[in-house]
Formats: structure tokens, C-alpha cells, sequence
């Protein structure tokens, strides 16, 4: 069977989509596999063995990028005689034959559930196409059981057509014992790690709150390390930031390299993660793959990345809680430390792929 995949979140993102892709094409490359994939993708990677098709994409002319998605894109699908196209990030795919079977991935329903947290364009286009593109797609794959439950209310014709698949973990994450993060940004106290884009959604502000209730409660100095980049309406979270009473302890590296934020991970006290919404969560299962402890609120899918790991809370003095309740039970906290690399590797790219053979096929 030959199989396109819409590849596009490898070159234009880092986000989740894109962590999520790279995961899944650097499986398929390495196992061997009854199934022909080609990659349509911005531009072609030396280093990937599948077979690449670069397709550039532009904001100039107005127009050409919707022109490459409804049309440029179904006419290089039907001339290459695929049997399958994959959209992995949503929005496709578009204007196909029957005989040409969709499978479209959700990973969350954020635009459509929360949409005060996407910008307005986005909301407008999840909204005006999604519902079309769930009807005529022939599989609909997500990332969690909570996505797959969303989807199955919000769209109950999507009933009996959907599969879920867990996403794997990276085999990276892992332990570490390098320590050029924390030289190359002076940490030298204990601190909370938090992973992710400073966006709304990421309700950081519950963060800095519970941090100020921390440390007047806590009579060690223990940091706080945001790492990510900035997203959009993340003014107030800046604001909040600059008026916090323990800025000079509040860290924010950007966007790190790979490898620093294996030692990111690797040496914080917690990975505290206080999203409001996911359809996964991958900071959670790369905090555990690398013996990390993870507080994270306890809705959407994190309880499924979490397991019975995770510290959970619901509200800030819940939060506030669960910080305290790490430091002052060691002997509990080095016992879920332990357990985090085992039960990140039950979230194998290798059997991610396993099902996603079978059920695209």
C-alpha cells in the first residue's frame, strides 16, 4: 500500500504536531514495513531515508498557500496513485477521489472546546471545515482516550470510525547526568522545571501564584525555570512575571537545544505543568522518561501520560499542596522518580507504529 503523508509540521513548527511527526517518521524509517510512505513536505531532509517530496509553501502570493492545499497537493496525490493520505495535524486532507482513503489525526479539540485560546483565523477554520473533514475522512485517529471521547460527542457520526493510539516517547528522554544547563544559566539552588509554549492555554499565571504561596511557606530558596517560547497573548502572563515578589528566582531560557533539556529535565525537583486543556501532553511523559517528578492538573488526557505517578491538583492550593508534599515525603518522590523511565517505555514509537499500520490499512 502507498501511503502519503502530509508532512508539513516537520519544516513550519516545533510544537506538539511536530514532536508528534517527527516521531512517527523517524519509527517508519527504521523498521522495516510492507507499506510505500512518501513525505509532501516544505523541504526535502537529507538525513530521512523515506521517500521525500518538497512542495514549498508561501504567504506570497495571497492565496497560494490555501491553492497548494486544495489543489496542488490532491493533484500530486492522485498523479503518485496513493491508496492512503494522511493528515497529521487536522486540517485535510482535501479534494480527493473516494477510492483514496483519508485517515485524519486529532490531537485535541482546542479550537472547537476552547477557542477563546486560539487566535480568531484559527478558531474560524476548524469551525467552518472541521466537521466536513471529519465526515469525509474514512479513519479518524487521536492521541488519547479523552480526544477520542471528545470527538465522538462533539461529532457522533464519528462513532465506529475512529481508533486511539497512545504516542510514544522519544528514546532520548532519558536520565542525565551533564550539567550544561545549569551553568550556562547559574542554577545553582533546587528548582520546579516547567515545559511548553507561554501561551493562555498553558495557564501559567496559576503557576506564578502558587509559587509566590510556595515560597513564603517554604523556608529554602528553590527556583523556578520556565523553558519555551513566547506564544501569543502571553502580555499578562509578562506582566504577572514582572511584578512576581520572587523574580530574581523566576528563570526563562527560551527555546533550549535538545540536549539541555534532557539536564532541564533530568535535574529539577518537579516538571509542573498546569494546562488547562491536552490531547496528550508530551512534557509529561518526557519529564517521567527522565526520572523526573511531574505535578500536572488533573484534567483532559495528562491522567493517561501520568498514570499513578503524576502529582495531581485542581486548584492553586492544590498546587501549592503538591509542592510541599514533594519535598517533604523524599522517600515517596524518589520512589515515583524510580518508576518514571519504566513507565514512560510503555509509550513506544514502536508500538505506536504497530497499530497505525494495522488500522490505516
Amino acid at each position: 500500500m502507498k501511503v502519503l503523508i502530509i508532512a508539513d509540521p516537520l519544516d513550519n513548527q516545533r510544537a506538539g504536531v511536530h514532536v508528534y511527526l517527527r516521531g512517527l517518521v523517524d519509527q517508519l524509517a527504521s523498521q522495516p514495513t510492507e507499506h510505500e510512505y512518501i513525505l509532501m513536505r516544505e523541504r526535502v531532509d537529507p538525513d530521512c531515508s523515506l521517500r521525500q517530496i518538497a512542495l514549498p509553501n508561501t504567504r506570497l502570493p495571497i492565496g497560494y498557500a490555501s491553492f497548494r492545499l486544495f489543489v496542488l497537493i490532491p493533484i500530486l496525490a492522485r498523479r503518485l496513485g496513493v491508496d492512503v493520505v494522511f493528515e497529521p495535524a487536522h486540517f485535510g486532507p482535501f479534494n480527493l477521489p473516494r477510492k483514496i482513503k483519508r485517515v485524519t489525526m486529532i490531537h485535541d479539540l482546542t479550537p472547537i472546546l476552547f477557542g477563546e485560546f486560539h487566535r480568531w483565523h484559527s478558531q474560524l477554520l476548524q469551525k467552518t471545515f472541521l466537521k466536513g473533514i471529519l465526515k469525509r475522512t474514512h479513519l479518524v485517529l487521536t492521541n488519547s482516550r479523552n480526544t477520542q471521547m471528545d470527538v465522538e460527542r462533539v461529532y457522533p457520526f464519528c462513532q465506529g470510525k475512529t481508533a486511539m493510539i497512545h504516542l510514544g516517547a522519544d528514546e532520548r528522554f532519558q536520565p542525565v547526568q551533564s550539567r550544561e544547563f545549569l551553568v550556562a544559566h547559574d542554577l545553582s539552588n533546587p528548582y520546579f522545571l516547567f515545559v511548553g509554549t507561554i501561551e493562555p492555554r498553558k495557564n501559567l499565571g496559576i503557576l506564578l501564584a502558587a509559587y509566590r504561596k510556595f515560597r513564603n511557606t517554604y523556608p529554602a530558596v528553590i527556583d523556578l525555570v520556565i523553558v519555551g517560547q513566547k506564544g501569543w497573548k502571553s502580555d499578562a502572563f509578562y506582566e504577572q512575571l514582572e511584578q512576581h515578589p520572587y523574580r530574581a528566582d523566576i528563570r526563562l531560557p527560551g527555546y533550549i537545544p535538545f540536549d539541555q533539556l534532557l539536564e532541564a529535565y533530568s535535574h529539577s525537583l518537579a516538571m509542573v505543568y498546569p494546562s488547562i486543556y491536552e490531547g496528550f501532553g508530551f512534557p509529561v511523559l518526557e519529564a517521567l522518561a527522565c526520572g523526573t517528578n511531574v505535578i500536572c492538573t488533573n484534567n483532559s488526557s495528562l491522567p493517561e501520560v501520568g498514570g499513578e505517578l503524576a502529582y495531581y491538583f485542581d486548584t492553586e492550593e492544590e498546587l501549592v499542596a503538591s509542592m510541599h508534599e514533594l519535598l517533604d515525603q523524599p522517600d515517596e518522590a524518589a520512589r515515583r522518580r524510580t518508576k518514571g523511565p519504566s513507565w514512560a517505555k510503555t509509550f513506544s514509537w514502536e508500538k505506536y507504529v504497530e497499530v497505525f499500520e494495522r488500522v490505516i490499512g
